[in-house]
């Protein structure tokens, strides 16, 4: 890998990405699930209800969920496939803890674990998860391919991986109005909600910077996966890959 990457726009050192983007989802921890709502109009709630409808876990699944934030995923997986045991994950401590919070709170903690994970180097055995799943985590590491063989590795033959993640439109029209949204109103609403448009800046040059459907579709079986291939939601504003 070169030791040099892209965080939003910027290039950085390798080894300075996962600090910056730390230091993003600290800074925007607190109001997280309210910028998620306010940025995509809460239609992020159905897109992630969409994913696990490509699960199709058996009884007793055992499934890892990678930067899990404040456990959306999690949560459904626990309300849908309630004999499901579920290692609930991420890098970034801030966010891990609202997301255990949470788990109490809605009483999902009783088939949860919880554990600060890098999803580039996996702590787990091989061959050990039925399913894994990442929601708009992916595009924030530092190595995707990296990520991608570590997924591969821990799944149990015939598992199923699901990336939902934020893509390339497929109109030309409606991907300059997204844009002039992404770049104009939503560092905008996180200067006003979250008093931090910096990170939400971010946000919207990572998305640029996040390989497209096809690019991706093929990142992933070259990481070793048989089968891949993906569902555009909101004319690819939101893409959800699937892999075995």
């Amino acid at each position: 890998m070169s030791n040099k990457t892209h965080f939003g726009f910027e290039e950085v050192n390798t080894d300075q990405k996962a600090a910056k983007v730390g230091n993003v989802f600290h800074s925007v921890a607190a109001e997280y699930d309210l910028m998620n709502d306010v940025m995509s109009f809460g239609m992020h709630r159905l897109w992630k209800r969409m994913l696990l409808e490509l699960a199709g876990l058996p009884e007793n699944a055992v499934v890892l969920d990678i930067a899990s934030g404040t456990g959306d995923i999690p949560k459904l997986i626990s309300d849908k496939f309630p004999s499901s045991q579920i290692h609930v994950t991420d890098i970034n401590g801030s966010m891990l803890a609202l997301g255990k919070e949470r788990s109490i709170n809605e009483n999902f903690f009783h088939n949860c674990s919880f554990a600060l994970v890098s999803g580039e180097a996996l702590p787990y055995q091989d061959q050990t998860f039925d399913l894994i799943t990442i929601s708009f985590g992916l595009r924030n590491f530092t190595d995707k391919q990296a990520g991608l063989k570590e997924m591969k590795r821990v799944l149990k033959p015939g598992g199923i991986l699901l990336i939902l993640e934020f893509s390339k439109p497929t109109n030309s029209i409606f991907s300059k109005i997204y844009d002039w949204y992404s770049f104009n109103v939503i560092p905008k609403l996180g200067n006003l909600l979250v008093g931090d448009a910096n990170s939400y800046k971010y946000l919207a040059e990572s998305i640029r910077m996040h390989p497209a459907q096809e690019e991706l579709k093929q990142m992933v079986l070259e990481c070793g996966f048989e089968r891949c291939k993906f569902y555009n939601l909101v004319n690819g504003v939101v893409a959800i890959h699937q892999a075995k």
